[in-house]
């Protein structure tokens, strides 16, 4: 992996957040909260200046993370979630004038799985899935030691996939537990530390539906490991039982008893992840 200094960008629905990465650390880091009212030119003029923040004469490039498809040839953002006004920006061209560096930008999904593929908890795999489990879940997939993003950057797109009345998301994120009862996951988490029984049942259910989650990724890409990130993969200890009882019922043990399941310790990774963009092209 490459020394070389670069800027990883994480465009998220509540924070924008830019780290100079240096070698395998983020050595200074620059954040401020998304203000969804402000324009798209507003929210740019916020990047651009968190990057001006930062001494850019040994940098080598920009990666950027975005929660929304991309494309990522063009380095044209379509239709970003949380943010009003994003249809299509064509953030490449605009980073490329302004800073006179190259830039990259994919899925935030995707510099997740990069992240932990270059320096967390992935590296020791050729073939793994990054899964971040928010408010919402979409993964990063990782082949043979590269990143499969699909024709429209939309590969690893787990959440949308139908599933009951709605789609996966719905059950297996923290959508989940305000939809179904009226709490955030962190909530229910705090009140299940506490002894609350019923804290504790609810994330039983939700770990059933969740393996079924795991179980519909097994059958699609087999890999050697599964990277669980996101705001419930904290609590991932209250879960993890009910989710391991509807695996067992998975027509191939013998990927079951490869598989490695891990949860992200990593501090900054999509940032990290960002910044792989560059080295990876």
């Amino acid at each position: 992996m490459t020394k070389r200094t670069f800027i990883g960008i994480d465009l998220g629905g509540t924070n924008i957040r830019v780290g100079r990465v240096s070698g395998e650390k983020v050595v200074q880091l620059e954040s401020v909260r998304v203000d969804t009212l402000k324009t798209e030119q507003q929210v740019i003029d916020t990047m651009c200046e968190l990057v001006d923040r930062h001494p850019l004469t040994d940098v080598a490039g920009i990666g950027i993370g975005v929660p929304s498809v991309v494309d990522t040839e063009q380095g044209i953002v379509y239709n970003v979630q949380n943010l009003p006004g994003w249809e299509e920006v064509h953030l490449k061209q605009i980073f490329e004038e302004r800073f006179k560096l190259p830039t990259y930008i994919n899925n935030d999904a995707n510099c997740l799985a990069l992240g932990e593929f270059h320096f967390g908890k992935g590296r020791p795999f050729r073939s793994m899935i990054g899964l971040n489990v928010g408010t919402g879940v979409a993964g990063g997939i990782i082949i043979n030691g590269k990143l499969y993003e699909g024709r429209n950057c939309g590969a690893g797109e787990f959440g949308t996939i139908p599933f009951k009345d709605s789609i996966l998301e719905h059950y297996c994120g923290g959508l989940f537990f305000e939809r179904h009862y009226k709490m955030s996951g962190e909530e229910v988490a705090k009140r299940a530390a506490k002894g609350d029984l019923k804290a504790h049942a609810i994330f039983e259910e939700f770990g059933r539906y969740f393996g079924f989650c795991l179980k519909t990724i097994l059958y699609s890409y087999d890999p050697e490991a599964i990277i669980l990130g996101g705001s419930v993969s904290k609590s991932y200890d209250l879960y993890k039982s009910s989710m391991m009882a509807e695996l067992r019922d998975f027509a191939y043990p013998k990927v079951l008893e490869n598989l490695v399941i891990e949860i992200s310790e990593r501090e900054h990774v999509a940032i990290l992840g960002a910044a792989a963009l560059c080295f990876e092209k």
